[in-house]
């Protein structure tokens, strides 16, 4: 851990503080947008804006990368995510905000290309699973502390935009001023759709209904809780309890799924999260209980994410699992652009209202749980010993991150199997 500490401090504080920008911004954009009147089908195209500019990010991000480094990259697209933070309340109405959000994603998601195949640069096989640990954590208290900033200005004026600016402004400049090499870049060849589908149905299938279950707990919380009426306060806590919940159950839930058949897992873990989507639906006046269903969403998603992959990896000869990483992001990002549209027009006056926002995850997350149930029966589980570990991830990961995850899962099962053939 220190190792990766010692090698990498500039690259983790630098992105702890874009993470607090970006989870600041997406709560804050919620809010205000409530303010000044947005509808809530509005909102939800300027939230599912972001997921255009990230998938389309992480295509044309490595290119950039190759041809100017990846300081340069990082620096610039960082400098453009602050001056559209400090755009927004300026120009107040949909259209702007959708074409900042479509900058600010695909700024996003070159950034954390550029970090992660940093990281990955600076960890070795040792060290590989605490890099990637590491990583999530800072990832994951950027959001939740960001939550916290929520309370510091008015949502309706520009303190707060302009702090959640300031934070990018000096993310960058711990990586600027660091004399850590930069790596070199590369990215392996996707597989084609139709391929991976052939491979593993339900790591396709799961990973485009969990885009549209993350991108609403991550894009629309804030604007359910404007909508619901909650206060400032109630909102920043109720969008940080789903990432309390993944930060926390990421780990036990990794543990299980190395131990028995991931398809069951992931039924059961779907079923779960179905159920917390349910609470919030039925008791979403009392305030408690959304806390409740905030953690089990979050807590049941973010190892989902990670447990797809894993499982999916069962199927692939290890050649193979790096070119699977780039279909897996690309599915899931589609079904994150869909999630937002979607939850917006169901959360509309005359068709469920703020309820809506539940009632889309519980459809999702239920769909989830039968095809895994379904996929139990088509072919036989394969025997434990056979599977690999399940790399911790977040949802927001890029597809450097995943083959980062890929390249950890493949040296781990390598030494196992050594180290079980020395026994022998």
């Amino acid at each position: 851990m220190f190792q990766v500490l010692s090698s990498a401090w500039a690259l983790l504080l630098g992105m702890g503080l874009l993470m607090v920008g970006n989870g600041l911004q997406g709560t804050l954009l919620g809010v205000r947008g409530e303010i000044e009147g947005f509808t809530t089908l509005e909102m939800s195209f300027v939230m599912s804006a972001y997921f255009v500019g990230f998938l389309g990010g992480s295509k044309l991000a490595p290119d950039l990368i190759r041809r100017v480094g990846h300081v340069r990259v990082f620096a610039a697209l960082a400098s453009f995510i602050s001056a559209v933070m400090i755009l927004y309340p300026a120009f107040t109405n949909p259209a702007a905000w959708i074409l900042g959000r479509v900058i600010i994603g695909f700024c996003f998601s070159g950034v954390y290309v550029t970090a992660e195949s940093w990281l990955n640069n600076a960890a070795d096989n040792e060290n590989r699973g605490k890099a990637l640990s590491l990583y999530m954590m800072v990832q994951m208290a950027g959001i939740v502390g960001a939550q916290g900033l929520l309370l510091v200005g008015d949502p309706a004026g520009y303190e707060t935009f302009v702090i959640a600016s300031v934070l990018v402004s000096i993310s960058f400049a711990p990586i600027l001023l660091s004399i850590s090499p930069t790596p070199a870049f590369d990215t392996a060849k996707p597989m084609t759709l139709k391929q991976l589908f052939d491979t593993s149905p339900l790591g396709c299938v799961g990973m485009f209904l969990l885009g549209g279950v993350f991108s609403a707990q991550f894009g629309m919380s804030a604007v359910f809780g404007a909508e619901a009426g909650l206060s400032l306060l109630e909102i920043s806590i109720f969008v940080a309890t789903f990432y309390v919940g993944a930060t926390l159950l990421q780990y036990p839930l990794g543990w299980i799924s190395d131990r028995m058949d991931r398809r069951v897992l992931i039924l059961i873990i779907a079923g779960v999260g179905a159920v917390g989507a349910t609470i919030g639906m039925k008791f979403g006046l009392q305030f408690e209980m959304l806390l409740v269903s905030a953690f089990l969403i979050g807590g049941m998603t973010s190892p989902l994410y990670s447990l797809l992959i894993a499982h999916t990896n069962d199927y692939l000869d290890h050649d193979d699992m790096a070119a699977a990483s780039g279909g897996l992001v690309f599915i899931n990002g589609l079904g994150a652009i869909a999630g937002p549209v979607v939850t917006g027009w169901l959360m509309s006056e005359g068709v469920f209202g703020p309820q809506g926002y539940f009632l889309f995850m519980i459809v999702l997350l239920a769909a989830l749980a039968v095809y895994a149930g379904y996929r139990t029966t088509q072919r036989a589980a394969i025997p434990l010993e056979d599977t690999g570990i399940m790399a911790p991830m977040s949802p927001t990961a890029s597809p450097v991150s995943v083959e980062f995850a890929q390249e950890y899962a493949i040296e781990t099962d390598l030494e196992e199997h050594d180290a079980a053939h020395d026994l022998g």
